[in-house]
């Protein structure tokens, strides 16, 4: 799963993650051990997580919007976000510290920067808007915990750019420009924290 930031120098410690994670599962009493599609980097969830996570059935079904509240709940940290290609669907991934917060998932017309207002420049066929609260994408010095951006390049069969449209007010806005409106799921996941996106192909 691609960061959305580069994490050079991993790609020969990555090669060996799927051998090492694969032996783990045998010796722990696993049955099974396959091929993965795509080598997955040291951060990404196992082959083991993935597979609990994937849609029952291989794909999204659903395009209605998510509102999730979450009152009482101290804000979250975004510490990164991830992308990936699977056979019916891209997914993403956002791994956070601390609860998971509330969020919402709607259709927009455009992508906007939070506080101000401006529009930001991306073009697609389709915009899916991921807002969390309470949340954060920084330290308490101000320092950015997700990193880069804001428009982070996907290139995936139909994500095609995710944006950080804000990181405001407790409020952390996360953008999935798509080549077309598709069904999505969103999942919650532990251990760690993280919230999974999937979009449909």
């Amino acid at each position: 799963m691609r960061p959305s930031s580069r994490a050079g120098g991993r790609w020969a410690r990555s090669r060996l993650a799927a051998p090492l994670a694969c032996l783990a599962l045998l010796t722990a009493g696993g049955t099974a051990c396959g091929p993965a599609t795509q080598t997955a980097l040291p951060e990404s969830p196992s082959a083991t997580e993935s597979a609990a996570l994937v849609p029952e059935s291989g794909a999204p079904t659903s395009t209605a919007e998510v509102d999730v509240a979450r009152p009482g709940v101290g804000p979250a940290v975004v510490r990164a976000v991830r992308y990936a290609s699977h056979e019916t669907y891209d997914r993403l991934v956002i791994d956070l510290e601390g609860d998971i917060p509330g969020y919402s998932v709607r259709w927009v017309d455009e992508f906007v920067e939070a506080g101000s207002g401006k529009p930001l420049e991306v073009r697609g066929g389709a915009y899916l808007q991921l807002t969390l609260f309470p949340a954060n994408a920084h330290e308490e010095n101000g320092e950015l915990t997700w990193k880069g951006g804001p428009v982070y390049q996907a290139d995936l069969r139909n994500l095609t750019e995710v944006v950080r449209t804000g990181d405001f007010e407790s409020r952390v806005g996360i953008g999935l420009v798509l080549a077309r409106q598709a069904a999505f799921q969103l999942t919650e996941a532990s251990s760690p924290n993280r919230l999974v996106l999937d979009v449909a192909h």
